[in-house]
């Protein structure tokens, strides 16, 4: 198993991507927190998996407070003994076009995107240095390298984390503490459920591949990069978009 003993923390692991994450890396042999804000689907989950067979727990966290945060990865370090892996996969939608996008709207997408990525890693940290070794994988998007309509928060906190992908890496990889991030492109998930079916169809013409992303297509290269197959990748940030930025 490519994650045999080795303790996860995913965020935003009650549905979508990080359901996925959640159940391909127990597959995999890893011990699993799914972290979410959402307490009742978020048992749900843990319970599901669990009658799988699969040895994961629920944690509730606001990723966007940091006493949450750190209460959450105390939680997990009490429950698991140790963590090896942080997912930084939470993330939320407020689109407006720049006219009329409120600062409300700007604000709690870069307190959830942004501010939730530093708060979480930085948590973690002292956990993954006294180890001397740990897998951190950020969630940007293709949004964040290219920019999208309708997107200035969600663009702006996806490019964010690019940056702060690099920056950690180059901080940290003498530590033994690899950094890596993946960017997906358009993703069959509850964010796109709500889409006209109209601008769905116009979205699969973008894309070379002819479809959305799956859940499990991002999943699988969370799990790459949390393995050891990718110990010597750091600094990157792999696009998962089916070609639609070539």
């Amino acid at each position: 198993m490519r994650l045999n003993d080795q303790v996860a923390v995913i965020t935003g692991a009650a549905n979508g991507i990080g359901l996925a994450a959640a159940e391909i890396f127990a597959r995999e042999g890893a011990k699993v927190a799914l972290a979410d804000y959402d307490e009742d689907t978020g048992k749900m989950r843990a319970i599901e998996l669990q009658e799988k067979g699969y040895e994961v727990a629920f944690f509730q966290v606001n990723v966007a407070d940091r006493k949450s945060v750190d209460e959450m990865i105390n939680g997990v370090k009490e429950y698991f003994g140790k963590i090896n892996i942080l997912v930084n996969n939470a993330g939320i939608t407020r689109d407006a076009m720049l006219h009329k996008l409120s600062h409300e709207d700007f604000q709690k997408v870069l307190d959830v995107n942004l501010t939730g990525v530093f708060h979480c890693t930085q948590a973690v940290l002292p956990v993954l240095m006294e180890q001397g070794k740990g897998k951190i994988i950020n969630t940007s998007s293709v949004s964040g390298v290219y920019g999208n309509i309708g997107q200035t928060n969600y663009a702006a906190t996806k490019a964010g984390v690019v940056g702060m992908t690099k920056t950690w890496a180059k901080e940290l990889g003498r530590k033994g503490i690899n950094v890596n991030a993946i960017a997906p492109g358009f993703i069959a998930t509850g964010m796109t459920a709500k889409v006209p079916e109209k601008v769905i169809e116009q979205m699969k013409m973008m894309v070379p591949l002819g479809r959305l992303g799956n859940p499990d297509d991002i999943a699988n290269a969370y799990l790459f990069l949390a393995s050891s197959e990718a110990d010597y990748i750091n600094g990157t940030v792999i696009h998962v978009d089916g070609g639609i930025m070539m």
